[in-house]
């Protein structure tokens, strides 16, 4: 790992993330840094906050880096901040799932992720713009994932317990649908419960739906669920390992239009974003510099 002297760190912390236990942010950050020659400062998102106002203290704090303290949600929304600048973007998982810094190979705990704040790697990563307006850095989804995030959302319970208790909700509401896919090489129609926009490989609970996928090929895949059943939702859910491949259909892409007969649930990077017919899909390359804990695999 590379020292990084003289740079300077703005960590920007949402409190509002899904921890069981909250935790002490600020001093855990101001303790690893007490004995060492670093600058950086330290902002607590407000309860309501916009891009315009994240982007204005960002801009006075002038920073070198800027790091997530929260889940995928905050992640994906500095990364549609610092899409196409020089600022790189380093994570501090503290949400309930932490997908993109479990893909990322970033752990939880947080003298570790510090560690790799200070002394990381920075990479272009690559994001999929949706509908001509926002940024996915990890995996959005049509279907039955984002009904799912829809019903974990209204309740109260967080992590695994909470999706737990909305696992059940969802299989009684469950139903396929139909979707139209059209890339710049092929046009498909399919029967399916869900369809993934991919730039990743897992989901925050380990679970792999797209085992190829790298967020730095300039490349992303549309990995269409076409069965699914109780026990593997289940498994998809609440334990790691792979979906099975005879249950999935991917379709690698640098550009897509995926429509549906009726409006269908959406989410992006965790975030429920309501129903839609109709997603244009978009890569990239390299629009993102993160801090990496070594080279991608």
């Amino acid at each position: 790992m590379q020292e990084k002297p003289f740079l300077k760190y703005f960590f920007i912390i949402n409190k509002g993330s899904g921890r069981h236990a909250p935790m002490d942010w600020e001093k855990i950050i101001r303790d690893f840094f007490k004995d060492k020659e670093k600058s950086f400062d330290i902002f607590h998102l407000p309860a309501r906050f916009n891009s315009k106002q994240i982007k204005d203290h960002i801009a006075q704090a002038a920073p070198d880096h800027v790091i997530a303290v929260g889940g995928d949600g905050t992640v994906t929304f500095l990364a549609n901040i610092l899409a196409n600048t020089k600022i790189s973007l380093g994570i501090i998982p503290a949400g309930s799932a932490n997908g993109m810094a479990k893909d990322l190979g970033i752990p939880v705990d947080p003298e570790e992720a510090l560690q790799i704040i200070e002394k990381g790697f920075e990479k272009n990563i690559d994001l999929i713009l949706l509908n001509n307006k926002e940024y996915c850095l990890h995996l959005s989804d049509i279907g039955l994932n984002a009904q799912l995030i829809k019903y974990f959302d209204e309740g109260k319970l967080r992590g695994k317990l909470g999706y737990a208790r909305v696992i059940f909700k969802t299989l009684w509401r469950r139903r396929k649908m139909q979707v139209s896919i059209r890339t710049g090489e092929t046009e498909v129609q399919r029967i399916v419960f869900m369809a993934a926009l991919a730039n990743a490989r897992m989901y925050g609970t380990g679970a792999v739906i797209n085992p190829l996928g790298r967020p730095d090929d300039g490349k992303f895949e549309i990995i269409l669920v076409r069965k699914l059943s109780v026990l593997t939702l289940i498994r998809m859910l609440l334990r790691p390992g792979i979906l099975n491949p005879k249950q999935i259909e991917t379709i690698a892409c640098t550009s897509a239009v995926i429509s549906t007969k009726k409006a269908m649930y959406f989410q992006t990077d965790g975030e429920y974003k309501g129903k839609v017919k109709k997603i244009t899909a978009e890569i990239r390359p390299g629009a993102i510099k993160m801090i990496l804990p070594g080279e991608l695999k």
